[in-house]
């Protein structure tokens, strides 16, 4: 069974590349997969070999992913609600130019599977990271928090979902008129689209997630989706020097106003006996951290090649730099700066495969952390045991099992066994 896709991106570069990752795994099984993002991405999208589809109502660059999360509500409605109809309405033209068979699409586009909806089509939501939506016995997404033992604990976590579920249903007014515009009745959650959709595809290890007490009958982990992007093809692909141990600095490739952060850490570890190599991503000049001369600084390298044979990672915890790592089995030091980055800092220090600190951590504490993290090689044998399992996750395939399945129970409707039309099912 061969199905034509659409496969939905939104915003920067960071969110694009699980998309034509996940787009190539089901390119490679046989599928006809294209994929729809901002007109910023369509030369990425045609030299990965896609036919791609670019935004036309909806806001694209600054607009679609705002840098600024100092409030979260505003953020989510400016992101995920207050634009869902003019992301249905691309959605719908799209679905309605040509053959489509289901829908793949991230999960802060409501819209979007708004659009499946309204078509009658089987739809995947696609989280990259940890779930939005919370989930049984989890510290919510965006809080940092780790799972409580203690009754203070208990509380934190308690007031950090009321506030993300808050946040969220904020935005539900906006949501529920397109869902109006669009002949679809509303409905009594923000986190609607989740509990409607097929398959909410988490893209992580279930081993580095914490532990669930229920996970809704609809949710899958399928590892993650850690193709690299074309930017970085080309670029530095071995350590320029012999001498160890050697450390890599991966900047963020999305517009987080890290410059001060970047700065600060090349200092730090210029001071720490390495060999060093600084990845700025794009949106950060190397002139820009007037780095210690022992510090190699570049635009971009590939991180494959270098994290075979590096010591530690420096990073500010975006989920596919640190599972990148970590499936190379190399200890952590996050310094986190936004809110999703903060989830992935708590679960690589509960699973003691390296440090987190605070984003306005000085040089001399960086420094230490590093030292730290190099000299003890219990975070190298954690790094080397979560690496294990998230290569188990890619080798079992699950994103295109997931898909194929899917699309046939949407078919034979008596073999569904998901979660569909706003019922909670959990397993």
């Amino acid at each position: 069974m061969s199905l034509n896709l659409l496969c939905i991106s939104w915003g920067t570069t960071g969110n694009l590349s699980p998309v034509l990752t996940a787009a190539r795994q089901l390119r490679r099984a046989g599928h006809r997969p294209r994929v729809m993002a901002d007109p910023a991405m369509c030369g990425e999208v045609e030299a990965a070999g896609f036919p791609f589809v670019g935004w036309r109502r909806a806001p694209t660059g600054l607009d679609a992913d705002p840098a600024d999360f100092s409030d979260l509500a505003d953020w989510l409605r400016r992101t995920m609600f207050a634009p869902a109809g003019a992301y249905a309405a691309d959605t719908l033209d799209e679905i309605r130019r040509l053959p489509t068979d289901a829908v793949l699409s991230l999960d802060l586009l409501p819209g979007c599977t708004l659009a499946a909806e309204a078509a009658d089509l089987p739809f995947a939501v696609l989280s990259p990271h940890v779930s939005i939506r919370p989930l049984p016995g989890i510290p919510p997404a965006a809080s940092g928090l780790t799972p409580p033992r203690t009754e203070a604990e208990r509380d934190a976590v308690d007031a950090a979902t009321a506030a993300i579920v808050s946040a969220m249903e904020q935005g539900r007014p906006a949501l529920n008129a397109a869902r109006r515009a669009f002949g679809l009745p509303p409905v009594a959650s923000a986190f609607a689209h989740f509990d409607r959709a097929d398959r909410v595809l988490l893209a992580v290890s279930r081993a580095f997630d914490f532990d669930t007490q229920a996970l809704p009958a609809n949710y899958r982990y399928i590892g993650p989706l850690l193709d690299e992007p074309g930017w970085s093809r080309g670029a530095l692909t071995a350590w320029p020097g012999a001498r160890r141990p050697r450390i890599l600095v991966a900047g963020s490739t999305g517009a987080q106003n890290q410059t001060d952060l970047l700065r600060r850490v090349a200092r730090a570890v210029g001071s720490v006996e390495a060999e060093t190599v600084v990845t700025t991503g794009p949106n950060v000049g190397a002139g820009a951290l007037d780095a210690p001369a022992a510090v190699r600084v570049v635009a971009a390298a590939s991180h494959d090649a270098l994290m075979a044979r590096a010591d530690l990672v420096v990073c500010q915890g975006g989920h596919g730099t640190v599972s990148r790592a970590l499936l190379h089995g190399v200890p952590l030091l996050v310094i986190p700066l936004a809110r999703d980055q903060a989830d992935n800092a708590a679960r690589v220090a509960l699973r003691g495969a390296g440090l987190r600190l605070p984003a306005g951590a000085g040089e001399a504490e960086i420094a230490a952390a590093a030292r730290r993290v190099l000299a003890e090689p219990g975070f190298r044998r954690a790094a080397e045991a979560l690496g294990a399992a998230v290569r188990a996750d890619l080798d079992a395939g699950g994103l295109v099992r997931e898909i194929d399945a899917m699309v046939a129970a949407r078919r034979d409707p008596a073999n569904r066994g998901v979660a569909r039309g706003g019922d909670r099912l959990w397993a």
